[in-house]
């Protein structure tokens, strides 16, 4: 895959005589541990100095120090974990971004990182250096497909010993670490590829690696789809040469329960927006469109790497909405797989048709104890809360709490938007069971996407997760490049390690 290659951490007992670069990982105002003294003592006090200064308040803040050339180490830096009291699993992850970046502006490729004294820290030393790694790892994911690009030479693996936690406790929490962040990674991957690379013909080839993870995988072709009446799917899908398709995955960890959960992911590999064609400047990130089932398969890519004890469902409605003598019209009238009829006015709106299907057969064929559904559905939601939530509605109150407790520690922020009977009212047609969306498009859509949608739930207890604005990063963050974000992931990963395992 085009991405830098991943780094390797490693849990040992002591700092190596031959550590070419010691990180010290400190917190604000807390004094050094028994190893970072021993290696200030022959350093002459260099660190305990430069610990005194007001920017190691600051999480994240890099201090470079130059060690005396008597002895074989060549740099010392010392990362700040802000203080004891703002610790987080969050802020410790963005410490280990910021440092991830530090050593690459440095070329820097192996260094240990230790860890002496966190007494005051409400998480233990081996969560903390595995947040710190999985920061580090989240921020070096880079996608590039130049065949001559700058840093191709020295582009190389990183090797970090990490120093200061129980071993095998650091090695169980390194494993979660790994898990999530090839989970990750491969959403993000998925969601990087061009249109001409990842398409309805070509998806069920990129999900080679969860196959090698033990989910099975099975793809419905174009046939298959009619006859099972999905209809909404295939309507999406007309217009294009590469007729859609339908993925289940499915993983069944040891000690799991007979009831699934239920992923259902959008797929939309590019979305010119059919014959309600968008603008130039919309269209030019609709290769993107399908970040809702990456986030699916990186999901359960994740829960299958860590061998998590849950039994987890898939679903992806994949597709391409293009324009053409053979695409959706707008006024069609579209029989949808659970038998209702749907009246179709803005072939744009195409999201909330594959989900429609994906949904019933979600909830028939799997009956499962609870669906989740990830699309990049609608831009009212991105007008309604900006850049900083994703919109969240959900039929079931515990479960719309526990996740955004769970996007809150991870930095996947969710707001709970209202699901409410009263807008059936504006999805009332005078020829078919349902409109597709509200007479008035400027009336708040994404309420009226979600309303759309809980009628193919089969009232099952259910999440509507509206990521659209969060696939892409605009430019570089703390803990990822400019690009695809894999939003929703480590969300989804906190929310069944942390509620439902044995699920």
């Amino acid at each position: 895959m085009p991405q830098s290659p991943v780094p390797v951490f490693q849990a040992v007992d002591a700092i190596s005589a031959e550590a070419s670069i010691i990180v010290i990982l400190q917190l604000a105002g807390q004094p050094l541990g028994p190893r970072a003294a021993e290696l200030d003592a022959i350093l002459g006090g260099i660190i305990t100095r430069a610990c005194s200064s007001e920017k190691l308040a600051e999480n994240g803040t890099c201090i470079e120090l130059v060690p005396p050339q008597a002895i074989s180490t060549r740099r010392v830096l010392i990362l700040s974990l802000g203080k004891p009291e703002a610790l987080t699993a969050l802020s410790l992850a963005r410490a280990g971004g910021s440092l991830a970046a530090h050593l690459e502006d440095l070329g820097e490729t192996d260094a240990t990182l230790v860890l002496d004294s966190a007494a005051e820290a409400s998480l233990s030393q081996a969560e903390i250096l595995a947040r710190v790694a999985l920061g580090i790892r989240l921020r070096r994911y880079r996608f590039d497909l130049r065949n001559k690009r700058p840093v191709a030479e020295t582009d190389k693996a990183w090797h970090l010993q990490l120093v200061g936690a129980d071993k095998h406790a650091l090695d169980v929490a390194l494993a979660r670490t790994n898990a999530v962040a090839e989970g990750v990674e491969y959403a993000r991957t998925l969601v990087n590829l061009p249109p001409n690379y990842l398409h309805p013909d070509s998806f069920a080839a990129h999900l080679a690696p969860l196959r090698e993870a033990g989910i099975e995988v099975e793809v419905l072709e174009a046939a298959e789809l009619k006859e099972l009446g999905m209809n909404a799917l295939l309507a999406v899908g007309a217009g294009s040469v590469r007729p859609p398709r339908l993925a289940v995955l499915r993983y069944r960890g040891k000690g799991s329960a007979e009831q699934p959960l239920a992923f259902v992911g959008k797929g939309v590999c590019f979305d010119s927006g059919g014959l309600c064609i968008k603008g130039g400047i919309q269209m030019f990130d609709m290769k993107a469109d399908m970040a809702g089932a990456a986030a699916v398969v990186g999901l359960l890519l994740s829960l299958a790497r860590q061998k998590s004890p849950v039994h987890a469902v898939g679903v992806l409605g994949i597709a391409e909405n293009l324009p053409s003598g053979t695409s959706l019209k707008p006024r069609d009238i579209v029989t949808t797989a659970s038998g209702q009829t749907v009246e179709v006015f803005d072939t744009d709106a195409e999201g909330r048709l594959i989900l429609a299907d994906c949904l019933h057969y979600t909830a028939t064929r799997f009956e499962p104890s609870v669906i989740v559904d990830l699309a990049t559905l609608t831009y009212s939601v991105m007008r309604g809360l900006g850049s900083i939530f994703a919109g969240l509605f959900s039929t079931d109150d515990a479960i719309a709490n526990e996740m955004i407790a769970a996007g809150e520690k991870v930095g996947e922020r969710f707001w709970r938007l209202p699901l409410d009977r009263a807008y059936d009212e504006g999805l009332k047609s005078p020829l078919a069971d349902l409109r597709h969306h509200a007479k008035d498009m400027e009336d708040g859509d994404s309420p009226y996407a979600a309303a759309f949608l809980r009628h193919f739930t089969e009232d099952r207890p259910w999440v509507h997760l509206d990521i659209a604005g969060k696939e892409l990063a605009p430019e570089d963050r703390p803990l990822g490049r400019e690009g695809a974000t894999a939003f929703g992931v480590q969300m989804l990963e906190e929310w069944v390690q942390t509620n439902r395992k044995g699920a």
